[in-house]
């Protein structure tokens, strides 16, 4: 069940291993250039595990100690972690002990976008395709991280502006999941909402307002998203529907035509039946005939001798 899982999740994460190895190794040269050894970046990737808030928390180390702004500042960055968790509360209730808390820590956005879109066929175990893909992309970053700290401790370069790898990955995401979706009005309440707070807050202070626009604004419009939800599910299934109708007919049609060859196929060979027990009667008629003809012979022969 364990392998299978991994042979099966293996694959969907081949495309973020490609992308956490870059942007890891970005980190890690952005740590060291900050006079950081790459044990920081080691621990940090593993314990944190939070690409965006492992790139400011190597500004907050440098800065003075405000334990009030760090939380605040950390709250800001992870808030769409609530978001995730919101949406896979029916998908985590059925689970429990380490492996259910290893997906709760382990969630980072793109092990949810892969988790929350995916559903493997049913002798695949779901919980154990989500924990393997878990684990194989904080594997991939906290590689990625250690090995561009070592590298950055060996390779200089100017990493101004290093930091926009994240804002470039949210973005191609968010066209990922813009161009997979059913449906895009959650999708536009977000960009509005956002777009609309940081012309009011500015771009410093626009994050919590925002999300607290979103949350206020999917609570006023969740009729409406729920009978959009109805409709792609009414939707999917009327496809499910024809599909199976159109393989029933496929398959009865495939039936008639191979049912007269196997009808006419048994009737050759019954018809074989008769002839052969025909001609076993016929032989036992001859042999009777035979020994009848030869029984008058022999008595005259037997007659003879006997004179």
């Amino acid at each position: 069940m364990k392998h299978k899982a991994l042979k099966y999740a293996f694959p969907y994460t081949l495309p973020i291993c490609a992308g956490f190895l870059f942007l890891g190794m970005s980190y890690g040269f952005f740590a060291s250039s900050k006079g950081f050894s790459f044990i920081y970046p080691l621990f940090m990737s593993m314990f944190i595990f939070a690409g965006s808030m492992e790139f400011v928390t190597v500004s907050l180390l440098l800065a003075s100690f405000n334990p009030v702004y760090s939380f605040l500042l950390t709250l800001m960055v992870n808030a769409r972690h609530l978001f995730y968790g919101i949406s896979m509360l029916n998908t985590y209730k059925d689970y429990s002990g380490i492996k259910k808390f290893y997906l709760i820590y382990g969630m980072c956005d793109e092990t949810f976008s892969v988790n929350c879109s995916i559903t493997p066929p049913p002798e695949i175990d779901r919980e154990w395709f989500m924990i393997w893909v878990t684990l194989l992309n904080q594997i991939y970053w906290v590689f990625g991280a250690t090995l561009g700290a070592v590298l950055g401790s060996v390779i200089h370069f100017d990493t101004t502006g290093i930091e926009f790898v994240m804002t470039a990955l949210f973005f191609v995401m968010f066209l990922d999941q813009w161009d997979t979706a059913s449906r895009h009005l959650p999708a536009l309440i977000g960009v509005v909402c956002s777009l609309a707070c940081l012309l009011i807050f500015g771009k410093s202070n626009f994050m919590i307002p925002a999300m607290a626009l979103i949350i206020l604004s999917f609570f006023l419009c969740r009729n409406r998203l729920d009978d959009s939800d109805k409709i792609v599910k009414t939707l999917e299934a009327e496809n499910n529907t024809d599909t199976v109708s159109k393989i029933s007919k496929t398959q009865d049609s495939t039936d008639i035509t191979s049912n007269p060859q196997k009808i006419k196929d048994n009737t050759k060979s019954i018809s074989k039946i008769p002839k052969t027990e025909y001609s076993l009667k016929n032989n036992v008629e001859n042999e009777n005939l035979l020994q009848s003809t030869e029984s008058p012979n022999n008595k005259i022969n037997e007659s003879e001798e006997n004179a």
